[in-house]
C-alpha cells in the first residue's frame, strides 16, 4: 500500500517526464513570486524567519499562489522535517501515525513541520486533535485553506496560530511567471501580444493554471505567432473561481451591495454579471437588491423598493436568461437613486431605545376607555383629536409619561427626503407652538 503521507520529495526516475510546474517549484523563499507582502523582511513570515521564532500558520489563499511550496521552503529553511497530508484523505487513525512519528522524530533531536492542505475539511473533533501536539512541541502546524479560516477553523486551532494571507497572482506577477517557463523551456511561446495577454488573463491568478496553460501552448507546432482568436479556439477559458455557498460568494455579493450604496453603476453591474456568471440563483440577488432599496435608499426615493420587487416579480414570470435584465434594470437604478440610511437609522436607534425603557405604558390620553373603570381612572381623558384641531395636528406628546422626546429619525437633505425634512422642521415648529401654548 502507498505511504499515505508526502515526506521530503523522493528523486524522481531519470528520463521520466516532469511537469513544467514542478520543474519551476522554487528552491528558495526568494523565488516565490506575488506573496511579498509576507515574505519580504517587513512581512510577517520574513519577520519570524529573521528572528528564529516559526510559529504554527494558517495559509489563507485561492488555488496556485504557492501555498503547498512556502511550506516546504519554511520547513527547509528552519530544518525540519515536512510531512505533508491532505484533509480529503486522511482520517484519524492516520492521524495517529503522522503523530507517532513525530514525536519519534523529536525524540531524536528533529522537529517537524506538518503541512495540512485543505484542512478546512477537517471536522471539529480532528481539528481539536492537533492542539495537544502543537502545545507540546510536537509538531509546527501549517494549514492551507482556500475557505476564509473564520467561518471554518475552530476557534481554538486559530488562537494558536497566525493566518497569512496570500493574494491572487496580478498580471505582472503571472508575465514574470510565464517568462520563467520560457527560460526553462528554451523558447519563446508562440503567441503575439494580444494572445498572451488573454492567456494569462485565463489564468485568473492562479500560478498553477498558467503553467499549465503554457505546457499545452508549448506543444503546439505553428508556422506563425498566434493571435487571441486563434488562442481562443485551442484552449477552453478557465472557469471563473466561485463557491456559492462559501468564501467567494459573501465576497462578491458584499462587491454588489457597496457598489450600489456608492452609487457606481458599472461596478455594480460587473458584480451583478459576475455572480450571474458563477451560478448564482438570481433570485438570491433579487432579495439582496431589495434589501438594498430598504437599506440604502430608503424614503430617499420611495419607487427603489417597488423598482426591486417588479423586476423580482418579472424574473418570475419570464425565467432565465431574459428575467436577469429586468435585475439589470434594478441594480442600476439603485446604483443611480439617492442614498438614505435615515430611516434605518432610526429604526436601530428606536429599537435600542425600546430595550432600554422596558414597560412604560403610553400616557393615559392615547388609550382607550372602552369601560366605565378605565374612564374613571383616566383612560382617554384629554386626547385631543388631530382632525379637529388647527393644521390637522394636535401637538400631543405620544411618549410615556416621564419620559424625555428622543428625536429617532433624521432625514438627509437629499432625493424625496428633502420634501419629508420640511414636514419635520414644520411638525415641530407647531408642536412648540402649541405645547407652549
Amino acid at each position: 500500500m502507498a505511504d499515505l503521507f508526502d515526506t521530503d520529495p523522493k528523486p524522481t526516475t531519470p528520463g521520466a517526464p516532469r511537469p513544467l510546474a514542478d520543474r519551476l517549484r522554487p528552491r528558495a523563499l526568494s523565488e516565490v513570486i506575488g506573496q511579498d507582502q509576507v515574505l519580504s523582511p517587513e512581512g510577517p513570515l520574513g519577520a519570524m524567519l529573521a528572528a528564529g521564532s516559526l510559529s504554527s500558520l494558517i495559509l489563507w489563499g485561492p488555488p496556485g499562489v504557492g501555498k503547498t511550496t512556502i511550506a516546504r521552503l519554511l520547513a527547509d529553511q528552519t530544518d525540519l522535517a515536512f510531512v505533508q497530508i491532505s484533509a480529503i484523505f486522511t482520517g484519524v487513525p492516520d492521524l495517529k501515525k503522522v503523530f507517532e512519528s513525530a514525536k519519534i522524530r523529536r525524540q531524536n533531536g528533529q522537529g517537524t513541520l506538518l503541512f495540512v492542505d485543505e484542512i478546512h475539511r477537517f471536522n471539529k473533533a480532528q481539528q481539536d486533535g492537533f492542539l495537544p501536539y502543537m502545545e507540546d512541541g510536537t509538531i509546527l502546524l501549517v494549514g492551507a485553506t482556500t475557505e476564509n479560516p473564520s467561518f471554518e477553523l475552530n476557534a481554538a486551532l486559530l488562537s494558536r496560530s497566525q493566518v497569512i494571507v496570500l493574494e491572487r497572482l496580478s498580471l505582472a506577477d503571472l508575465e514574470r511567471l510565464a517568462q520563467r517557463a520560457e527560460k526553462e523551456l528554451g523558447r519563446a511561446l508562440p503567441l503575439n501580444g494580444e494572445a498572451r495577454d488573454a492567456m494569462l488573463e485565463m489564468a485568473d491568478g492562479d500560478g498553477r493554471a498558467l503553467l499549465n496553460l503554457i505546457e499545452q501552448v508549448a506543444a503546439w507546432r505553428v508556422e506563425r505567432p498566434l493571435g487571441r482568436e486563434e488562442l481562443a479556439k485551442r484552449l477552453m477559458r478557465r472557469a471563473a473561481r466561485y463557491d456559492k455557498s462559501g468564501d467567494e460568494h459573501y465576497n462578491l455579493i458584499s462587491a454588489l451591495h457597496k457598489s450600489v450604496r456608492g452609487s457606481d453603476p458599472d461596478a455594480a453591474l460587473y458584480w451583478f454579471a459576475r455572480m450571474l456568471e458563477g451560478g448564482e440563483d438570481p433570485r438570491f440577488l433579487a432579495r439582496r437588491l431589495t434589501r438594498m432599496a430598504v437599506e440604502d435608499i430608503g424614503l430617499a426615493d420611495p419607487q427603489a423598493q417597488a423598482i426591486c420587487i417588479d423586476a423580482w416579480q418579472t424574473y418570475e414570470r419570464l425565467g432565465s436568461p431574459e428575467g436577469e435584465l429586468a435585475l439589470a434594470n434594478a441594480v442600476v437604478y439603485l446604483a443611480l437613486a439617492p442614498k438614505s440610511n435615515g430611516v434605518y437609522a432610526a429604526y436601530k436607534a428606536a429599537r435600542a431605545s425600546a430595550r432600554e425603557t422596558g414597560s412604560l405604558m403610553p400616557p393615559r390620553h392615547i388609550l382607550n376607555a372602552p369601560t366605565r373603570l378605565m374612564k374613571e381612572i383616566g383612560y382617554g381623558s384629554g386626547y385631543n383629536y388631530d382632525h379637529d384641531a388647527e393644521d390637522g395636528f394636535s401637538g400631543q406628546d405620544y411618549f410615556p409619561e416621564g419620559m424625555k422626546r428622543p428625536v429617532f429619525y433624521m432625514p438627509p437633505e437629499r432625493g424625496f427626503e428633502r420634501e419629508l425634512r420640511k414636514r419635520i422642521d414644520y411638525f415641530a415648529k407647531l408642536r412648540a407652538r402649541r405645547q407652549g401654548g
